[in-house]
């Protein structure tokens, strides 16, 4: 028996349980080392109709999605129609933030590589038509702009939409036509769909939700986020082994299934050169055209996470080992059971070591908390860092805007120190304890951004 045999002989054994230790209720994966791909799935797809879960379900990718449509970008820089150090403006006239100094100056290269500066969580309807993502950009007009362009690393939903219009507006095409056409029918994708009216014809996952801490896993009350913001993440599903036919792609130096470029070797080696270091907050070691890059002991690793309304889904993948690992999900705390999979896959077939959770350490060293108390704002939370009597640091993250709409629950945690200006939270959430940074210097001391990924920015003394 291989190696790979033996991870899905694994795979197949230990999903149930892993799914129900974790209160997940249903996922696929696929494992692919060479040419050889091994997939298990398990669990429901609903847990309002007991659908089952197979290997060919469908799942939301999520953000995920954004390295297909930096692909899909990439494509067009191979054909000579697209400069990354070019302007969007050269590209979209009509392009405006807030800050019209800082519209003028934004590439398309930080679009890609999440630094362009401006409020990313811009999640407005805009409506079903093939216009959406058109009309989308003038919801950006009074967006602020957060810090400079190319100043730092802010993960940005709402640059890759006007990533995704740059696309619609070279090719003359939509946005799911761009993509059918580039990507799903030169990888041979049967079980891949832009919308819900594609995804609807296969059997199909739906997201959960606890409507309570702790509560129980219950089916979301919409399937998905707004058409408007498709090239970001917000509709496209497919089953795994379709997701790893993309990945291999890009392990293949652009080579499709059928040998055939569908992105040039240049191409997808630039999207896995680092474009800027990410803070310290246990993620990536940096981020690429599209791809979050990690630096991990046996190797280097790239991928995404993907995190829609209930669903959330997981790609890792070793260059030079050929081995890639996808995990979609529809609910519960889908980060241990990524944890474990992608641990067990790129030790076996890679010899990657992923690391640990941070940990608290009860003895943490108490800090001057005058530079991290306050209020940090962003379009969907709203965030209080404070110091009680006994010197404790406290973070309570109060959802607003489409999270609230979305029935996500407040969060409230002691942070303690984990190395400089980086806290690791006491309590988890979702069944994980991510880092936050505190960044920057406002003149008198205190940090100018919270940093969880996203920047958000202080709005009180």
């Amino acid at each position: 028996m291989s190696k790979l045999d033996e991870v899905g002989a694994w795979l197949r054994q230990r999903l149930p349980d892993l799914l129900t230790e974790n209160k997940v209720p249903g996922a696929a994966v696929a494992v692919c080392a060479g040419d050889e791909t091994v997939e298990a799935a398990a669990g429901v797809l609903s847990t309002a109709t007991g659908v089952e879960a197979t290997a060919d379900s469908l799942f939301q990718i999520g953000s995920i999605t954004k390295v297909w449509t930096a692909t899909l970008a990439m494509q067009l820089v191979d054909e000579g129609k697209l400069d990354l150090d070019a302007p969007v403006r050269t590209y979209l006239p009509a392009f405006r933030v807030a800050d019209e100094r800082a519209a003028e100056r934004i590439t398309v290269r930080q679009l890609m590589c999440h630094v362009a500066g401006f409020e990313g969580d811009v999640f407005t309807d805009t409506g079903k038509g093939d216009d959406c993502i058109e009309k989308y950009l003038d919801e950006l007009r009074q967006v602020p702009q957060l810090f400079e362009p190319g100043e730092m690393f802010s993960y940005n939903n709402a640059g890759y939409c006007v990533l995704g219009r740059i696309v619609e507006v070279v090719r003359g095409e939509p946005f799911d036509v761009c993509m059918r056409t580039h990507l799903f029918s030169p990888l041979g994708l049967t079980h891949a769909a832009n919308d819900p009216y594609e995804a609807i014809l296969h059997r199909t996952a739906v997201g959960h939700i606890e409507r309570t801490p702790d509560g129980p896993p219950e089916p979301t009350r919409v399937w998905a986020l707004a058409r408007s913001n498709a090239p970001a993440g917000s509709m496209l599903a497919m089953r795994p082994r379709d997701l790893l036919a993309f990945t291999r792609m890009h392990l293949a130096g652009g080579l499709g299934p059928d040998g055939v470029p569908v992105l040039s070797r240049a191409g997808a080696g630039a999207m896995r050169q680092p474009q800027v270091t990410l803070p310290d907050i246990a993620q990536g070691t940096a981020w690429g055209l599209g791809w979050e890059l990690f630096d991990l002991p046996g190797g280097p690793v790239f991928g995404h996470d993907g995190n829609t309304i209930g669903q959330s889904a997981f790609l890792r993948a070793v260059p030079g080992r050929d081995v890639a690992v996808a995990i979609l999900t529809n609910g519960g705390l889908p980060r241990r059971v990524h944890a474990e999979i992608a641990g067990r896959v790129l030790h076996d077939l890679a010899g990657v070591e992923l690391p640990g959770e941070p940990t608290p350490d009860p003895a943490a060293p108490a800090v001057d908390a005058s530079r991290y108390t306050g209020t940090y704002l962003s379009s969907t939370c709203e965030t209080t860092v404070s110091q009680d009597g006994q010197g404790r640091l406290w973070l309570e993250r109060i959802p607003i805007g489409i999270t609230a709409e979305l029935d996500e629950v407040p969060y409230r945690t002691e942070l303690v120190v984990w190395r400089g200006d980086t806290f690791l939270p006491v309590e988890p959430e979702r069944g994980a304890r991510a880092p936050l940074a505190f960044l920057g210097d406002d003149g008198e001391g205190r940090a100018v951004h919270l940093h969880t990924g996203r920047a958000d920015r202080r709005v009180n003394p």
